[in-house]
């Protein structure tokens, strides 16, 4: 009988947790953040930023929201209007 080959034996699969062994950069976390922005653009403003903010909420690691919340209180380079509402939306839900 022949068993399928998944994965090498020697090689360890990469697991959601490994998160913790990278730090990820405002810039990135701008961009992550924009780019959720622009998928609800075609919404109306307030049903956009209310969107945006329910998605960092509910899948974004707590540690990538405090990290961006730690880019708005430095000034919020690079985040749209829509999206930076959105990241504000979040921290008055988490405070």
């Amino acid at each position: 009988r022949l068993r399928a080959m998944t994965v090498s034996r020697s090689s360890p699969t990469p697991i959601a947790s490994s998160w913790k062994q990278v730090n990820m950069s405002p810039d990135k976390l701008v961009y992550m953040a924009n780019q959720i922005g622009k998928f609800f653009a075609h919404q109306p403003e307030e049903k956009a930023v209310d969107a945006v903010a329910d998605h960092i909420r509910k899948f974004w690691d707590p540690r990538m929201r405090k990290a961006i919340l730690a880019h708005v209180d430095a000034g919020g380079a690079g985040l749209d209007p829509r999206t930076l509402k959105a990241v504000e939306a979040v921290r008055a839900s988490v405070a």
